[in-house]
């Protein structure tokens, strides 16, 4: 069913009717087909970038369509509630033009935002490593410095778009101690050395591609850095909180999704004489996974909105993200419930969303990281100032 937005403008309203219009037209009527394939839906994302999806929280003085954050959040679910790996692409594209939009050189960002943002290119973020997922400082791979610049040696693991995409935002140990032995650098699959390695065989998301990255002695130009030497994990951090954000409202897009399956069902289904819906257990479950949606939708608006005024949200948004991917965890497994055996055949879409929500509790974060990164904010909230 269309969730009813508050949204701030004609044009956001006008925005996300035509979200609605292309994900009906575009999105719906492939995802099933390409989840089972496993394929890369690559002009879907075209598609997407040439009217203006991709670039949206973006400047318009570099060719973005300079939304809020919580309109470009909303436009995500939208696209989420037909399919989740676009949606999700989407998300992780943006993560992967926020260091050069936010830390890039004015050169970087002249010659390069404008066509990272302007549809034709995608974008992956290459941070995690096999042994350092939820620990960024441990990663191995690194990157020393040249005459011409610097020789990246090493592998990235869980890369989504890995040997699809045009441009990896890319973490790499470079020589220093501590937290500025980390740096960042854009590169790109033509730089000799650079390949993917075979896909994961996932669970879910299959028509979202996961690869690690190799790197094996690639010469990196100077002018690739970005942000300076050392500051890669700070620009790592900075992303991730607005890349919860996205996560969050993909989370509570396939909940939605989930949740109008099981309505329609029950309202179809008959037992005992009368319809499922009308029996008090299955309508207190349904009124259960309706409130977990829109509770979620809410949380994550607040962080966005937060964001978009300035305010400090990193805690927030490590709340919308644990709240959000709990949530659409929960609400998929309720909808397979609601559908009984119908629920466990691919005859309906609900045990494909609940096979997608699971890594949703797990990547950019996994939700037991979030309550650490919760936690610590709250104490160091909590602790007295001293002269």
């Amino acid at each position: 069913m269309p969730v009813d937005r508050e949204l701030p403008t004609e044009d956001a309203v006008a925005l996300l009717a035509l979200t609605r219009e292309i994900a009906d037209a575009e999105l719906a009527p492939k995802a099933t087909r390409y989840e089972r394939e496993e394929r890369f839906p690559r002009e879907v994302f075209r598609l997407l970038g040439e009217v203006g999806l991709l670039g949206l929280p973006f400047g318009e003085d570099v060719g973005g369509g300079g939304q809020p954050y919580a309109v470009y959040l909303q436009v995500l679910e939208e696209l989420a509630m037909r399919w989740a790996s676009v949606a999700l692409g989407i998300s992780v594209h943006t993560l992967a033009c926020f260091p050069i939009d936010s830390f890039g050189t004015e050169a970087q960002r002249r010659d390069l935002l404008p066509e990272m943002i302007g549809g034709e290119l995608l974008g992956a973020y290459c941070l995690s490593e096999a042994h350092a997922g939820s620990d960024p400082a441990a990663m191995r791979a690194n990157a020393r410095a040249t005459d011409e610049g610097w020789i990246a040696v090493g592998e990235k693991a869980w890369v989504t778009h890995g040997g699809h995409a045009d441009f990896y935002s890319t973490f790499l140990r470079t020589p220093d101690d501590g937290p500025r032995a980390i740096s960042c650098f854009h590169l790109t699959p033509s730089l000799a050395g650079f390949s993917p390695a075979q896909p994961e065989d996932k669970m879910g998301l299959t028509g979202s591609t996961t690869a690690a990255i190799r790197l094996d002695g690639v010469h990196v130009p100077r002018d690739r850095l970005v942000g300076g030497p050392g500051r890669g994990l700070s620009i790592a951090l900075a992303a991730l909180d607005s890349g919860r954000l996205g996560v969050s409202a993909v989370a509570v897009g396939l909940a939605q999704s989930a949740l109008d399956v099981a309505v329609a069902y029950a309202r179809e289904r008959e037992t005992f004489g009368k319809r499922i819906a009308d029996h008090q257990g299955l309508s207190f479950l349904l009124a259960d996974m309706a409130a977990a949606v829109e509770s979620a939708r809410a949380t994550y608006l607040v962080a966005a909105r937060r964001k978009d005024s300035g305010k400090p949200y990193a805690r927030q948004a490590s709340i919308a993200k644990l709240v959000a991917t709990d949530a659409a965890m929960k609400v998929t497994t309720d909808a397979v419930q609601v559908l009984g055996g119908a629920g466990y055949t691919r005859d309906f879409p609900a045990e494909r969303y609940m096979r997608e929500a699971k890594v949703m509790q797990i990547f950019e974060g996994t939700n037991q990281i979030q309550r650490m990164v919760i936690g610590r904010h709250l104490t160091r909230e909590l602790i007295p100032k001293t002269a």
